[in-house]
């Protein structure tokens, strides 16, 4: 099974330039996706996601459209050809 993992700009470093990661193993959720990334970069995952391995909260990751935020989380399932769009929130004042 093939996902991308589209990362943000501030990210693309991390992954030797790369802003798209293409996930080509058998992943069944996205926790499983950014474990497969963690095993090739780990400096990528690093900034997503904690040491207890939950997203840190100024970060957000989609599949598609929807935030898995509202969906299963880091067990959200996965089907070939999905992308997962991490985002880095923007707020302020």
């Amino acid at each position: 099974m093939t996902v991308s993992l589209r990362l943000p700009h501030a990210l693309v470093p991390y992954a030797r330039g790369s802003s798209t990661l293409a996930v080509e193993a058998p992943c069944a959720t996205v926790g499983e996706a950014l474990a497969t990334v963690a095993a090739r970069w780990p400096a990528v995952t690093d900034r997503i996601l904690t040491e207890q391995g939950v997203v840190r909260r100024h970060v957000n990751v989609f599949v598609g459209n929807e935030s898995i935020r509202f969906l299963d989380g880091l067990a959200t399932p996965l089907s070939h050809g999905d992308t997962i769009t991490i985002v880095a929130a923007v707020s302020g004042g």
